[in-house]
């Protein structure tokens, strides 16, 4: 029996799109073990694959395990993937149209877990599609125990195991030739994550790339620094390095690998909608080359404006949708896009089962830069002409309290005002906007702006952070 303290801690540990919480507090083998029975019954699973994998972290051994005992008990049968990134099982499930489950945290640190959890096809597994009825299933295994097998009627699954690495690999390059483009010198930061294993098996042999290696060593408790790009200080080695060794470009990649950042030739971050653009631009020129006229790209409602207008430009039809990987993903299916991107730096690809993959969007990156002679710097100044604010976090205790002084100081001026995810403020002659917006994971209020002018992005950043914060 397991204690009412821990499955309440369990419970909290299930967020809208994952699950991630403190190794022995609120993720432990039982809980890895009812969730793996719970995963089975919720998508009904008994007679077929599941796959297991995990990231580098010290505890995703033990777990990977304990999950797949709990699957085998009510009858699937686990294939065992081993280290594994997460675009590395959304791959495995797309090919072999299997559910599966990688135990990470992404950029958390090392003392924290978690699962990401996908259906056949790297469908993937939400608090809208199931993820709450696993959660309620877990809890009440942990409270009662998981049925013994043959007392229950059902036959135990098999386990078997599997390595993806290989057709993954090979899967990313027959997607974008790199073959003619001049040669390149990439630093990349793998900050002893996941990027550790599969960046040489992506980047290596055959490639006019000469890598250049930063934290290569799978080591989860991540000595060097947190496997978390989208924090400045943690790209100060990889920014370094490239100057050091006159690189052509870094990418720096999080601990489970699937999201990319980059910065250029001197060590300055391309921003994450920069990226979106040039990809969104490259995958719309090649799917009009064979004849799909009007293909639709996918961005969250807080990239740049310079997103839908590129995408417009192109002959592409822009549609903006929540942030998460499991919204943009749902609307890539609905709508049959070609590509996504969201200002986290993860990178949807219909090619990819509508899944994210920082790996795939190096790899254009990449190809648009070695295809021509300009830096990258010059390459991406293209696409960013706003001035943005980057994201900033408010702890507020009453987010709508504090959305609502915003609103209110916004009355009478020529403004426009959306609900789609948060509250987006525009000016209605094109010179800023910015989005307030209650995060689905951590408590805060966090703030998007962007303006043509620098001062006016500075000074609406200010004056809205002002309200923000105001006392009560």
């Amino acid at each position: 029996m397991t204690s009412p303290n821990l499955i309440d801690s369990f419970q909290t540990a299930f967020k809208a799109y994952d699950v991630r919480g403190i190794v022995g507090e609120t993720i432990t083998a039982a809980t890895a073990e009812a969730t793996g029975a719970a995963f089975v019954d919720v998508l009904g699973l008994a007679g077929a694959e599941v796959l297991v994998g995990g990231d580098a972290r010290p505890s995703s051994p033990e777990f990977e395990r304990a999950f797949a005992a709990g699957a085998a008990a009510r009858g699937a049968h686990p294939v065992m993937l081993g280290r594994i990134s997460t675009d590395e099982l959304y791959y495995a499930c797309g090919i072999r149209a299997a559910a599966g489950a990688v135990f990470t945290a992404s950029h958390n640190p090392a003392q924290y877990n978690g699962i990401k959890l996908a259906r056949p096809g790297a469908v993937p597994v939400s608090a809208e599609t199931g993820l709450y009825e696993i959660r309620d299933a877990a809890a009440a295994y942990l409270a009662g125990g998981i049925p013994d097998p043959a007392a229950a009627g059902i036959v135990p699954g098999t386990a078997g195991e599997a390595d993806v690495l290989a057709g993954y690999a090979g899967h990313l390059r027959a997607l974008v030739d790199l073959s003619g483009i001049r040669p390149l010198r990439v630093v990349v930061d793998a900050g002893n994550g996941m990027a550790g294993l599969t960046a040489p098996a992506v980047l290596g042999d055959g490639l006019p790339l000469d890598i250049v290696p930063l934290y290569f060593e799978l080591d989860g408790t991540f000595p060097n620094h947190p496997a978390n790009p989208l924090e400045p200080e943690n790209l100060r080695d990889l920014q370094a390095a490239v100057v050091a060794h006159g690189a052509d470009l870094g990418l720096a990649f999080d601990g489970d690998a699937d999201r990319c950042f980059v910065v250029d030739e001197a060590g300055a971050p391309v921003s994450p909608s920069a990226i979106t653009a040039l990809v969104a631009v490259r995958e719309i020129a090649r799917v009009r080359a064979a004849g799909e006229e009007h293909p639709a790209v996918i961005h969250n409602v807080i990239t740049s404006r310079a997103v839908p207008e590129a995408v417009a430009a192109a002959g592409g039809v822009p549609v903006a949708t929540r942030v998460g990987h499991s919204f943009i993903k749902a609307v890539m299916a609905q709508t049959g896009a070609v590509f996504g991107g969201e200002h986290s730096a993860h990178y949807y690809f219909r090619d990819f089962f509508n899944a994210d993959t920082g790996m795939l969007a190096a790899l254009h990156v990449l190809a648009a830069l070695g295809s021509q002679e300009e830096p990258l710097s010059v390459l991406a100044a293209e696409y960013e002409p706003y001035f943005a604010s980057g994201e900033i976090n408010s702890s507020v205790a009453d987010k709508d309290a504090a959305i609502e002084r915003v609103l209110d100081a916004c009355l009478g001026q020529d403004v426009s005002i959306q609900t789609v995810d948060g509250t987006t403020v525009a000016a209605t002659d094109g010179s800023f906007w910015f989005n307030l917006r209650p995060s689905n994971t951590e408590p805060y209020l966090r703030y998007n702006g962007e303006a043509k002018e620098q001062a006016v992005m500075e000074r609406i950043r200010d004056q809205v952070l002002a309200l923000v914060r105001q006392q009560a």
